[in-house]
């Protein structure tokens, strides 16, 4: 069945949402552009600082008068339920509103990231009545135990690369633990988030304990420096969650998680056989959503005699990719997010050749393409460690090759000096399957592949320049609660 639709029939939302309503608001305009074809669908009125405080009083007051935080788990998990099954039942809609208006290919949107998403709502609603404290040791005339909380209003900052589920991640754990949440989405892909809220609120959730806000980083910095923010969770570059981290400091050191930037790379070591399998795997890590993915495969590490067979494979497999329109299944490569992002992209592998890096394939815009932004699959060999095009993310679909001669020379190769989000790891070795991650410098390590499994109880998230914290699983679901030891004297 073809999942192809007009996007012409479907109307961005723009709007924020407060109180259950969409209000459209009087902020800075910011002109909404389909990544596909370039074509003006609307204007976010940027929320300013005196929305977001309604925004935010708005959840607070929901949060403790509706009696969502003193409700029974089973019955925060009830309205979670609804939630998932009004996803399921809105699917199509939804889909083609996600992907009209972002870089999510139709068919993805339908088939992998809305059944995700309201996997996931499920999962955090399974997980209400099971949070527990802990009951600790001590003397006889005493009892101590961790009792976990809520934090109370959660400002979630969302990208603009996995929308709807970013949306979800961003809330459903943090709902079901008793917090009301104020989501911003990016201001490039603001549609899904608003829907997505007003499923939730369909579904019983309190009117106000999920709202959404539009606008950019200034919107964004109003939320992280609110008052009534009791703690942030943020996915984005690592410049920008720095400022964020600082406007944090600066309002009341409040608790923050980060999934930054990263440089992931994919290490195959030297008993490697099936390279058209492998061959397969690495490229679709780095050519996924047109390489738009903070875990992105984005550095190719083998061993020198392996490396360029694999990596003739790999071309191969990347100049096969048809860039097209997120609304047509016959495209296997979507467009870049915007022309800003493109232009920088370009930029990147401008200076990068500069320096001294060769284009092995791509390194050009696609031709004869509308007014969206394309770049062609591209992969670099030679890139010098001084270069923009090994300290930064591309964030497109870029591969830099290197070969290596002994694993130690791999192992030093892999561990970027300032990204630490995740590595993959290809060996027939069970010796080195168990010791090798040990070696590797990232919070997340695939094994003989390559992204995120659809499982909803793994944990994802980096470590040193690519952030802390982790979203999924258990201690996804714990990052929204503070845990309060209490003491009784038994007297």
């Amino acid at each position: 069945m073809s999942h192809d639709f007009d996007p012409n029939g479907v109307a961005a939302i723009t709007d924020h949402l407060i109180d259950g309503r969409r209000l459209a608001g009087d902020g800075a305009e910011i002109a909404l552009i389909r990544p596909s074809d370039g074509a003006a669908i609307g204007t976010i009125r940027a929320a300013d600082e005196a929305l977001v405080d309604a925004a935010m009083r708005s959840a607070a007051n929901a949060r403790t008068t509706s009696g969502w935080a003193s409700a029974t788990p089973l019955e925060r998990a009830r309205v979670l339920k609804a939630w998932a099954d009004l996803i399921d039942a809105r699917r199509t809609e939804l889909g083609r509103l996600e992907a009209a208006t972002t870089t999510r290919p139709v068919a993805d949107v339908l088939t992998r990231d809305l059944v995700r998403a309201a996997g996931a709502v499920r999962y955090f609603a399974e997980w209400a009545d099971k949070i527990e404290g802990s009951l600790i040791a001590g003397a006889n005339s005493g009892t101590t135990f961790l009792k976990p909380e809520p934090y109370g209003v959660i400002a979630s900052i969302a990208p603009f690369n996995f929308p709807a589920i970013n949306a979800i991640w961003k809330s459903a754990p943090a709902l079901v633990t008793g917090n009301a949440v104020v989501l911003k989405p990016s201001e490039l892909t603001p549609s899904s988030a608003v829907m997505i809220a007003e499923l939730a609120i369909e579904a019983g959730l309190p009117a106000g304990l999920f709202n959404v806000v539009q606008g950019a980083g200034a919107t964004g910095s109003a939320l992280v420096r609110h008052p009534l923010t009791g703690k942030i969770t943020f996915t984005g570059s690592s410049a920008t969650g720095a400022r964020v981290m600082a406007d944090a400091a600066m309002t009341g050191t409040k608790p923050l998680t980060l999934e930054l930037g990263g440089k992931t790379p994919q290490l195959v070591m030297d008993d490697a056989h099936d390279l058209d399998a492998l061959a397969a795997t690495i490229a679709g890590g780095f050519l996924a959503n047109a390489g738009q993915v903070c875990t992105a495969g984005t550095r190719l590490i083998a061993p020198r005699r392996l490396l360029d067979e694999l990596t003739d494979k790999i071309i191969g497999l990347a100049q096969a990719r048809v860039a097209g329109p997120t609304w047509d299944t016959r495209a296997t490569l979507p467009p870049i997010i915007s022309e800003k992002q493109a232009a920088r992209i370009d930029r990147m592998l401008a200076e990068t050749v500069a320096d001294g890096a060769t284009v092995l394939t791509g390194g050009r815009r696609c031709a004869n393409m509308n007014a969206g932004a394309y770049v062609e699959p591209t992969v670099l060999t030679g890139v010098p460690d001084t270069s923009v095009g090994f300290r930064e993310e591309f964030f497109g679909p870029v591969l830099s090759v290197y070969a290596y001669d002994d694993e130690d020379e791999a192992l030093a190769m892999a561990n970027h000096p300032s990204y630490a989000l995740a590595a993959s790891l290809y060996t027939t070795s069970a010796a080195k399957v168990l010791a090798l991650p040990a070696r590797l410098n990232a919070g997340t390590v695939w094994v003989n592949g390559h992204g995120r499994q659809p499982d909803f109880a793994t944990p994802q998230g980096g470590f040193a320049g690519s952030g802390f914290g982790k979203e999924m699983g258990r201690a996804g679901l714990e990052g929204f609660l503070r845990f309060k030891t209490v003491w009784l004297n038994h007297g």
